[in-house]
């Protein structure tokens, strides 16, 4: 039986590609990791204690003393989702970034070079290209040049990683995503705080003009692509991610206003943030060529599906969104260190 380590296991992608594993790879033993910030949502796994050779632990990834044993119990593959990823927050104060995505993910090579991880897996972003003009799509090796300190700082990360394999011949992949949307994901990012703003009354706020363009994919067929890129790409490979589905911010308006039954008066333009790129595309033919993976769930069908499950999942958000479940997450585990949870 293989083990693999899930950081970020609580967050909107990581807790969606546990619930994958549990579902399609019964051979694997699970240790699902997260330090339960303000993005960590213990809600998102419930359920998965349920399944034989699951656990949870709570910790940093950035803690090596706190993780060494961890790792010395034996770990064969380590897929690294742990990250401060909101745009906005990375503007008012970048400092946690870098310590998450740079020091956080050093950390986690350290120990897998250490430990003799077998894989060890990046979750990155489409971001680290910076921004593109109206034709063409980022490629593996389109130029580097992140616009903001939240993808600089993954970035910083990825060379990180490929420093890793180049320098000691650990085994790495990364992968490189555009935007997702599904469930569990946290409330402020663009859908699911429209959504939720609608069903609360409020307003949605859109930058700028609306028109800054995003390749969508839903986060099952990330979560596909990045099983098949764990157990079959080539070590120091990278793999981009794509939808297919380039939507300007206000047809994701627009959608999500017409499946609720409201029209553009509940539209709020503001101010547009610094440094917002303009257009994300992904060139994703690479991971279709070697591993012949292509997204299976077309934007409206998934949209339609992610935008009722908020409205059947107001139990879910609303704690979220008032702050309540930090609350409840020091009283059962107190403000750190590691909590193992076994099934």
């Amino acid at each position: 039986m293989k083990t693999c380590l899930v950081t970020g296991a609580a967050g909107f992608i990581g807790s969606n590609f546990v619930r994958l594993l549990l579902d399609q790879r019964r051979d694997y033993a699970i240790i699902a990791l997260d330090a339960l910030t303000y993005a960590g949502n213990l809600a998102n796994l419930d359920g998965c204690d349920e399944h034989d050779g699951y656990r949870f632990v709570r910790a940093d990834i950035g803690d090596a003393e706190a993780l060494t044993p961890l790792f010395a119990g034996g770990i064969d593959i380590v897929v690294n989702f742990a990250a401060e990823s909101h745009v906005d927050r990375s503007i008012h104060g970048a400092a946690a970034f870098v310590a998450t995505n740079v020091a956080g993910t050093q950390s986690l090579l350290d120990l897998s070079r250490q430990q003799g991880v077998k894989r060890y897996v990046q979750i990155s972003t489409d971001e680290v290209y910076g921004s593109l003009g109206p034709q063409g799509a980022f490629s593996e090796v389109s130029p580097i040049a992140p616009n903001s300190p939240y993808s600089a700082s993954k970035a910083g990360a990825d060379f990180l990683v490929h420093a890793a394999h180049e320098t000691f011949g650990l085994d790495c992949v990364i992968t490189r995503c555009s935007n997702n949307y599904g469930p569990y994901q946290f409330p402020e990012k663009l859908i699911p705080l429209f959504v939720t703003n609608l069903i609360a009354g409020e307003k949605v706020p859109l930058y700028g003009d609306g028109l800054n363009v995003r390749d969508w994919i839903h986060v099952r067929d990330h979560c596909a692509a990045i099983l098949l890129v764990m157990e079959q790409a080539a070590p120091g490979s990278v793999y981009n991610i794509g939808g297919d589905c380039e939507r300007t911010n206000i047809e994701i308006a627009r959608t999500i206003l017409t499946h609720l039954g409201h029209d553009e008066s509940r539209i709020r333009y503001v101010k547009d943030r610094p440094g917002h790129d303009r257009r994300y595309a992904m060139d994703f033919s690479k991971l279709t060529t070697d591993l012949g993976w292509r997204p299976s769930i077309p934007f409206e069908v998934g949209m339609a599906e992610t935008i009722d499950w908020y409205v059947a999942n107001e139990a879910w958000w609303r704690p979220i969104k008032t702050g309540e479940y930090l609350h409840y997450y020091e009283k059962q585990y107190g403000k750190g260190g590691v909590v193992g949870v076994d099934s």
